[in-house]
């Protein structure tokens, strides 16, 4: 008899997914105010989303803003995972339209808050418990679950700490970079990958795959993550 620890070993060595990370920032590599980046960017954001199966988002990025995570058009498919994480179960489902409006969502989070939670969101949302890795979520069991429902492109939208973690937990494949032509200086502005540590020793190792400037001075970066 297989159990279920079982299963999610056999299904951690057979789960083929492409996770990428996408993010707009400026030189200094903050990410916030989201406002940063030009129509051009916010085009390829959506055609990001229209590339892949599914979106996960951070819990702290949809506080401070609206996401509904629409492709190209305002479309938002039936057919397209719109996902959110929150180890702490803290989130506005009141307030935002994603909760509203379209496909009902995904919400990831700790095993222990997954009840309340879920009575909470009721039929806005379907909850998710997630066991617990590294201070965070575990990010590969998200991973695996979101494959059983057919997900083999996977958009990460932010913010600093999930990408923190993704990268720290070694899921992320690519970094879609857009560098904006803006300094923040901002001490308490979020960065790329906001963590406690460093994610290598000292650096996580990226190789540089294209670069292409725009006119009004972005540069469109992709790398790929050396997860070794």
């Amino acid at each position: 008899m297989i159990t279920h620890k079982q299963q999610d070993e056999t299904e951690e060595h057979s789960v083929v997914m492409r996770v990428s990370l996408i993010a707009a920032m400026t030189l200094c590599g903050r990410i916030s105010p989201a406002t940063m980046g030009s129509r051009q960017d916010r085009r390829f954001l959506e055609e990001s989303r229209q590339a892949t199966d599914a979106s996960l988002l951070g819990a702290g990025t949809l506080r401070e803003g609206d996401a509904e995570m629409r492709g190209p058009g305002g479309i938002l498919p039936e057919n397209r995972i719109r996902a959110i994480i929150s180890a702490s179960g803290r989130l506005p489902l009141e307030q935002r339209k994603i909760f509203q409006i379209g496909p009902r969502p995904l919400i990831f989070t700790a095993a222990e808050r997954a009840k309340s939670l879920a009575d909470q969101a009721g039929q806005r949302a379907e909850v998710i418990a997630l066991p617990a890795k590294d201070g965070f979520l575990d990010l590969a069991a998200a991973c695996r679950k979101l494959a059983r429902r057919g997900v083999k492109e996977l958009l990460l939208e932010g913010g600093g700490t999930l990408n923190f973690h993704a990268l720290r937990q070694r899921i992320v494949d690519e970094l879609l970079v857009t560098i904006a032509p803006k300094l923040s200086g901002h001490r308490a502005a979020i960065s790329l990958a906001d963590g406690a540590e460093p994610l290598g020793d000292p650096f996580l190792d990226l190789q540089l795959l294209s670069c292409h400037p725009t006119l009004n001075g972005e540069l469109f970066c992709r790398y790929r993550v050396n997860k070794n």
